[in-house]
């Protein structure tokens, strides 16, 4: 999953929130260097990253990409289910995007000391171009994708997959939904556990 559903997953723990979305940039064991509840975050996303990749449902969402994108194609998966969580968003919570949005920047920004340096020096350009807000609109999504691309050096072609998110939008509409309803869950259980 990308940004918008780790933070979503994190069930309104703003601690959780941090971990959750710094937990890329944590290797190793070094997530003990965190307080507890950022920790159970880092291991929560981990957690939702190992279930995401091995579900039969996001496989199939894969594999439609497979041939164009190689193993690009989770990396766009998750983008593009993170369309679908934003385009969806009054489903899945009462709050209205923009201001959920607002308030996790307000809490990255409150927190700034404590993200790892790749996240402060993503978070400006995050914020301005409001990301995870834009992720509700195709324009938005083909920015990401543009944006991914650029960082592989165009070797990805990721900025293309808009093609296909098109071509199959109900497919992978019908996946996210049935795929997700099972992750909010498996995140709830999880997170007791952790």
């Amino acid at each position: 999953m990308n940004f918008l559903a780790h933070i979503y997953l994190s069930h309104d723990d703003n601690d959780i929130k941090i971990g959750n979305f710094i937990a890329d940039s944590i290797r190793g064991k070094k997530y003990k260097n965190y307080p507890s509840q950022i920790q159970r975050g880092i291991l929560l996303h981990r957690h939702i990253d190992t279930f995401t990749d091995a579900h039969p449902t996001v496989r199939q969402s894969t594999k439609r990409l497979h041939k164009n994108y190689s193993h690009y194609s989770g990396v766009i998966v998750d983008i593009l289910y993170d369309h679908f969580l934003a385009k969806n968003w009054k489903t899945y919570s009462d709050i209205p995007l923009a201001t959920y949005v607002e308030d996790f920047y307000n809490l990255l920004e409150d927190n700034f000391e404590t993200l790892p340096l790749n996240i402060q020096r993503l978070l400006p350009h995050m914020i301005h171009d409001n990301w995870l807000l834009s992720y509700a609109s195709i324009e938005g999504i083909t920015k990401v994708l543009e944006g991914m691309n650029r960082r592989t050096q165009n070797r990805s072609k990721m900025n293309l997959a808009v093609v296909e998110l098109q071509e199959f939008y109900t497919e992978f509409e019908s996946e996210f939904t049935s795929f997700f309803s099972e992750l909010i869950e498996f995140s709830k259980h999880k997170l007791d556990e952790l």
